[in-house]
């Protein structure tokens, strides 16, 4: 055995660098998985961003035809001020629940 040098057997060789490589490519795969995941939350927030821009511009815009259709359905006669005053108010009041803050949950302690 002295005068032998044991050579690299080229099948344990290149499972060792199959192994290494597969290392690799799960490694690679968990990164590519998380980025994902971060792309797929960025885009959900945005899309329920816009979400809420639409309802809040639809909201608006019902109210502005609904006031508008009430000041037009009687051409021919002028709507007293109490009428355009609480046609007023509720246009406000819409659009007040649509772009108010939203409120703070109060604790019964």
């Amino acid at each position: 055995m002295f005068g032998k040098k044991p050579g690299l057997n080229p099948l344990k060789s290149r499972k060792q660098l199959l192994i290494a490589e597969s290392e690799l490519n799960r490694a690679q795969l968990v990164g590519d998985m998380a980025a994902l995941t971060t792309d797929i939350r960025a885009l959900s927030g945005r899309a329920k961003s816009f979400g809420v821009i639409a309802s809040a511009a639809a909201a608006v815009v019902a109210s502005l035809t609904t006031f508008r259709r009430g000041q037009y359905r009687d051409a021919g006669t002028k709507p007293s001020w109490w009428q355009t005053i609480f046609k007023s108010v509720g246009a406000i009041s819409t659009l007040w629940q649509t772009f108010r803050p939203p409120g703070r949950a109060e604790n019964d302690d």
